[in-house]
């Protein structure tokens, strides 16, 4: 009997043997590494969208208040790089003489046209501004960017006059005066 159970325990000793030299044997088997680049871009962005692109005015001779029919509202929108500081909105005309002209050698200086950014009181486009002519614009807002605000939205609702009380304008003659004001965005570094 005492060979039988050797023989037993021998068996279950070469056993456990085996089985733990197969699983030494059976570790995983690696690959190198392979890599993947990635890259991801969010491009810098600013826009200005305005909610309508003409105002009328009718024009009272020699008169202080001729508002415009509506008033615009000016959304600026951005998405900037860490190294830009303020976003700035400028209106402006390409001449300070002819903001406005009846085409005939007629015309109304930007001094004599005013906006009234937001409630604000009314100012005259007679600043020399990042755009236009100079003496010709008025800047609407400078906004300071931050870390906390480097992608935001800004609105300005504008109500515009033209001042027909300074000069020769008590004198313009009776007709149709266009011309073109630019609202413009920049982001300055």
């Amino acid at each position: 009997m005492e060979t039988g159970r050797l023989l037993r325990t021998t068996a279950i000793l070469l056993g456990i043997a085996f089985t733990a030299s197969s699983l030494a044997s059976a570790q995983a088997l690696n690959s190198t590494a392979q890599t993947i680049a990635l890259n991801a871009s969010l491009t810098e962005s600013l826009t200005v969208a305005l909610s309508a692109n003409a105002v009328n005015f009718t024009l009272a001779s020699g008169s202080a208040t001729n508002a415009g029919s509506t008033k615009v509202t000016a959304t600026t929108t951005w998405n900037l790089k860490a190294s830009r500081t303020a976003v700035a909105v400028d209106a402006y005309f390409a001449s300070a003489a002819a903001a406005l002209t009846d085409g005939a050698g007629d015309n109304i200086p930007s001094s004599a046209f005013s906006i009234a950014d937001n409630g604000g009181a009314a100012a005259a486009l007679v600043n020399t501004v990042a755009f236009g002519a100079a003496n010709a614009g008025l800047q609407l807002v400078s906004v300071p960017i931050t870390a906390a605000n480097r992608a935001g939205t800004r609105t300005d609702q504008m109500g515009f006059n033209i001042n027909l009380t300074g000069g020769t304008l008590p004198q313009l003659p009776a007709a149709t005066y266009t011309g073109t004001l630019n609202i413009q965005a920049q982001a300055t570094p």
